[in-house]
């Protein structure tokens, strides 16, 4: 059975399509741009070299269209037709409380993701279209809604509520929903399978470190708490976002600078984070230059992010009321073992105890605690896609 999973930006376009028999990739791709001048669609079968595609994008219908025709082409493509596709899965950012697990898209799935467009606003429309456009297109086939807050939906309530007045809870459901669900979800069950273990048995804590990032307590296979909150700005230090903030900062601002709400919003999500304090990038490979080159700025910036995450790990441990292993992802978090080694530092009271040779390693399974170490700390390269399109064919085959 071939599945195609797709993610549909405001500007682009991400695409998989895998043969589940054997969870291959055939292809992958992505198109850019979309409605701006420049489009174009990277098109990468199996493991050979990108193709380029330069065309006039105006909108992701034609973005689709131009998709499917890569995968159908003559030379390259990996599909003698589309009627190949048993099933399409959409990544959706937020389904509110009404989903806690994947769905077959209907009528009623549509008009709760519409419903949902005020708590994500930046997302949410690009998603829908993308869920519309290829329903049109491909009108026989199932499609499957898998949201990045779903996983999460099996916080306790004493985890997600807020202590503001409880009416704004029941009016506009101001609570914490989390994201990075899928992510969280599928490293959580390959760390399991790493420890050769049932994830039933287990508490995880999984760090999903990027641009974005956040953490995530696992008991039992089932989310219990996570960093990120009613929008992606809480939390840990990221990319650009400030993370956890004493509210009181925003009204602050707002008085002695004369800052908009749309003003400190901005700030807040796209000037602040490590590339705030650092001046330098929001890239953390320009800061580990930068602070090997002696700019402290840079040295501060990464020392705050290490220490907010093991904050983090070392309240998700009581939370649980212990831990068995800690899980690396995403960019950073797969890629630096500067990053890993500086936030596992000060855990060896909960058992942490990592062997420096084994997490010298880049994106690739691998646990590197120590032999004696009580606690495993894992790397496990997350693959949100492949956990979209497992989603799919089960809800399918169901």
């Amino acid at each position: 059975m071939k599945v195609l999973v797709i993610n549909c930006g405001s500007s682009s376009l991400k695409y998989q399509v895998f043969d589940m028999t054997t969870e291959t990739v055939l292809a992958k791709g992505i198109v850019e741009r979309i409605g701006i001048d420049g489009s174009f669609l990277k098109y990468r079968r199996g493991d050979e070299d990108n193709i380029t595609i330069e065309a006039e994008i105006p909108n992701h219908e034609v973005a689709i269209k131009l998709v499917f025709d890569a995968l159908t082409h003559e030379a390259y493509g990996v599909l003698r037709s589309m009627d190949e596709i048993a099933a399409v899965g959409h990544r959706v950012v937020h389904a509110g409380e009404k989903y806690a697990s994947s769905v077959v898209i209907d009528d009623d799935v549509m008009a709760a993701l519409r419903e949902c467009i005020d708590l994500a606003p930046l997302h949410n429309p690009p998603n829908i279209m993308g869920i519309e456009v290829a329903q049109k297109l491909m009108p026989n086939v199932k499609h499957v809604g898998v949201f990045d807050t779903a996983f999460h939906q099996t916080m306790p309530d004493y985890a997600y509520m807020y202590a503001l007045p409880y009416e704004y809870y029941e009016k506009h459901k101001v609570r914490r929903y989390g994201f990075h669900g899928t992510s969280h979800k599928y490293v959580s069950q390959r760390a399991a399978a790493m420890l050769g273990r049932p994830i039933e048995e287990l508490k995880i804590i999984t760090c999903h470190l990027g641009n974005g990032a956040s953490v995530t307590a696992v008991k039992g296979g089932k989310s219990v708490d996570t960093s990120m909150g009613f929008t992606p700005l809480e939390g840990l230090i990221m990319g650009t976002r400030s993370g956890d903030l004493d509210p009181a900062v925003v009204t602050f601002l707002q008085e002695k600078e004369g800052f908009s709400s749309e003003q400190v919003n901005n700030l807040l999500n796209k000037k602040s984070g490590v590339l705030g304090i650092s001046g330098v990038s929001s890239d953390f490979r320009s800061l580990e230059e930068a602070s090997d080159a002696g700019n402290e700025r840079a040295a501060l910036a990464m020392e705050m992010f290490a220490y907010r995450v093991r904050k983090y790990i070392g309240a998700y441990a009581a939370a649980m009321g212990g831990v068995d292993a800690i899980v690396f992802t995403a960019g950073l978090g797969e890629n630096s073992a500067l990053m890993r080694e500086k936030i596992c530092a000060g855990l060896e009271f909960l058992g942490v105890k990592i062997d420096a040779e084994k997490n010298n390693v880049r994106g690739r399974e691998v646990d590197f605690s120590a032999a004696d170490a009580k606690v495993r700390t894992l790397l496990v390269p997350t693959n949100e896609e492949l956990m979209i399109a497992r989603d799919t064919l089960a809800l399918v085959r169901g």
